[in-house]
C-alpha cells in the first residue's frame, strides 16, 4: 500500500491527517512511501545436520529436527518450491499400491507439503507414525518430521515457497 505525502499551507498531509511540516519542505513537495517489504520466507534443509531451517530474509525463525532419505534413496539436493499442501493425507505405497487412510497407522502423519516430483513420484515434508526415527536417514527421499513440527511448518509455508536442499 502506498501513502502520498503532500505539503499544503505549511502542513504535511500524511494519510489525510495534517502534521506540521519542517520549514525546509517545499510547497509542492510530494513523496511516495511504500510499506516495508516483508522478508521472503524460504526453507533450507541441511541433510547432514538432519535439520530444516525456516528463514525470513537472513533470520532463522524456526528450526526442526528431521529424518532424510536413506542410502540409495537420498533426498536430492537442489532448489525447489512448494507445489502442494494436504491436511490428513492418504498414503499410497509406491511398491504395493496399498492405500492407508488418515489415522495413527498412516506413515505420512497429519500433513503433507510437496516440493519435488518427476511427474510420477513426489517428495515432500510429512509427519510420521514413527517419531523415534527423526534424526536418521530412513525415508525414501522425503523429509519426515514430528507431527507437531510439520503442522507448524504447514502453517508457515505457501504454494511457491522456496525449498533449498543442501548436503
Amino acid at each position: 500500500m502506498k501513502r502520498i505525502l503532500a505539503l499544503v499551507s505549511g502542513f504535511l498531509l500524511i494519510a489525510g491527517l495534517p502534521v506540521l511540516a519542517a520549514p525546509d519542505w517545499r510547497s509542492t513537495a510530494e513523496i511516495q512511501l511504500s510499506e516495508p517489504e516483508v522478508a521472503p520466507l524460504r526453507v533450507v534443509i541441511r541433510t547432514k545436520a538432519r535439520r530444516a531451517f525456516v528463514y525470513e530474509g537472513k533470520a532463522v525463525v524456526a528450526s526442526y529436527a528431521i529424518a532424510v532419505g536413506k542410502s540409495g534413496w537420498e533426498t536430492p539436493p537442489g532448489e525447489y518450491n512448494v507445489f502442494s499442501k494436504e491436511v490428513n493425507p492418504v498414503f499410497k505405497n509406491f511398491r504395493t499400491g496399498k492405500i492407508i487412510k488418515p489415522g495413527r497407522d498412516n506413515p505420512l502423519g497429519v500433513r503433507w507439503i510437496g516440493f519435488w516430483t518427476d511427474g510420477k513420484t513426489q517428495l515432500g515434508f510429512h509427519g510420521t507414525n514413527e517419531p523415534e526415527l527423526i534424526g536418521q536417514a530412513v525415508s525414501h527421499g522425503c523429509i519426515r518430521m514430528r507431527n507437531k513440527d510439520v503442522v507448524a511448518l504447514f502453517e508457515k509455508v505457501s504454494i511457491g515457497t522456496p525449498i533449498i536442499v543442501e548436503p
